[in-house]
Order: C-alpha cells, then sequence, then structure tokens
C-alpha cells in the first residue's frame, strides 16, 4: 500500500463581503495554471437557513511527480452565514455575497503510489532503505515543492478576498 505524508495543512479565514462564485473561479483556474492540477470537486453540499446559506465544498486531485512520487491536494471551502447583499460600487448597485469563509488546504506526498515495493516483506524493507539513504534529497526536494505550492496557492486566495474586500 501506498505511504501517504501530509506535508502542508493550513487555512485561511475572512469574514465580510466577496464575491464567491468569482473567488471559486479565481481559486480553480490559478490552481489549474500555477501548480498545473485540474482539481475535481468531490462533494458540494448546500444548506439554506431562512435568509442565509452554508456551502461545503471538497476539492481533490493529484498529479504524479515520477514513478515513484505523487502529489495530492485537497481544498475545502466552508463558507457560513453567506448573504446575498447590494452595495455601491462606484456609483452602481453591485449584487455580491457577505459572509464567513474558511479555505484549507493539505498538501500529500505519496511514494511507492503503485504499491511496487508492497510484494514482500523484504522489498518493504528495501524501500525503507531506498528512502532513507538513497532518494532523501529528492524526498525533500518533492516536499518543499509541496510546501511551495500550497502556501502561494493560500497566499493568492487571501490576497484576493483582502482586495474583494476593498472594493
Amino acid at each position: 500500500m501506498a505511504e501517504k505524508d501530509t506535508i502542508f495543512s493550513s487555512e485561511i479565514k475572512s469574514k465580510g463581503f466577496f464575491n464567491f462564485k468569482e473567488f471559486y473561479k479565481f481559486c480553480y483556474e490559478w490552481i489549474d495554471d500555477e501548480i498545473n492540477i485540474e482539481m475535481s470537486e468531490k462533494k458540494y453540499e448546500e444548506k439554506l437557513s431562512g435568509d442565509s446559506k452554508e456551502i461545503i465544498i471538497e476539492w481533490e486531485e493529484a498529479r504524479k511527480f515520477s514513478d515513484y512520487f505523487k502529489f495530492e491536494m485537497k481544498v475545502e471551502f466552508v463558507v457560513r452565514n453567506m448573504k446575498d447583499v447590494e452595495i455601491n460600487q462606484g456609483g452602481k448597485k453591485v449584487k455580491i455575497n457577505s459572509g464567513d469563509l474558511k479555505v484549507k488546504v493539505k498538501g500529500i506526498l505519496v511514494k511507492d503510489y503503485d504499491g511496487k515495493f508492497e510484494t514482500s516483506a523484504f522489498n518493504k524493507f528495501l524501500r525503507s532503505i531506498y528512502e532513507k539513504w538513497v532518494i532523501t534529497a529528492r524526498i525533500e526536494q518533492f516536499e518543499d515543492k509541496i510546501v511551495g505550492d500550497c502556501d502561494k496557492f493560500l497566499a493568492q486566495a487571501k490576497a484576493y478576498l483582502v482586495l474583494e474586500g476593498k472594493r
């Protein structure tokens, strides 16, 4: 069985005004363009409570680094108390959303994703030696890439929300 190590796990929170549809599109396109992963939606849950909504969306996808390593990225959006509001922006009335938004990101390094070393106890032993002594630098390189990609995504998402809130 493949070995999965969570390398990155963090979240951002925002409270205020935002256009959720545009934010969703921005996040999807940024990950596709910059990290080169086309995310797929694994969960979409929406609950109505009076005039507010609660939305939970989960994205998940993987990209192969090599025949041995794979990068999995998981993104979760949690929106609470989302309401449609009208604001005056530059003399025009604009419909946007207000509420509490949380974006969680996990970056996972998957080793031996095909299970090539899982055929026997001896092969598992060889895998541990291989990872500990032969490819240590490569593992660190992939871990750094995962942390960098996930951290850049969260920074871009946060910057988008800050700019959107100042409009």
